[in-house]
């Protein structure tokens, strides 16, 4: 799991110790219908081995299994959509923050300083903590647009080749 890279809606009121926290309450009613057909799914795989001569006589908890689980992934699925997906927003400012952290956007920079001088960047900025983008700054390997164009992370997750 993240942390801070996307919001859920508010659906419940969060935590009496943590304010402005948002349980992620839908999610937890996802988990648990999953549990609950998993179980199921158990009941129905021990019926069918139950079967002797063309007649088992698990076939009516069998049936039943299947069907609560068909009924509980069809309505936890429209909830879960209606109260969580559709308004689940994107936190552009962290996740941008981690995409630039992090060291494998070095990559880029292989057409316009080659392999070995952008892997050496990747290892500088992991062991260091920093990002790709100060460690080229800071050793002048690229004029400032170049640094742009090459590590513009917007392009990197867009379809389509670079340039």
């Amino acid at each position: 799991s993240g942390l801070h890279e996307i919001r859920l809606p508010a659906i419940q009121p969060g935590s009496s110790i943590m304010p402005g926290k948002v349980n992620p309450v839908m999610s937890e009613a996802m988990m648990m219908v999953a549990a609950r057909v998993m179980g199921n799914h158990t009941t129905i795989t021990v019926g069918g081995q139950r079967g002797n001569f063309e007649l088992n006589v698990m076939m009516p908890v069998m049936a039943q299994a299947l069907l609560e689980s068909i009924q509980l992934l069809a309505g936890a699925a429209r909830a879960f959509t209606d109260r969580c997906v559709v308004g689940i927003e994107a936190n552009e400012e962290r996740c941008r923050e981690l995409l630039e952290r992090n060291p494998s956007i070095a990559t880029a920079l292989n057409p316009y300083i080659g392999y070995d001088r952008a892997a050496k960047v990747a290892k500088q900025a992991a062991r260091e903590g920093r990002s790709v983008r100060a460690v080229v700054d800071e050793q002048e390997l690229l004029p400032a647009d170049q640094v742009e164009e090459a590590l513009d992370v917007r392009s990197m997750t867009e379809p389509g080749l670079p340039g």
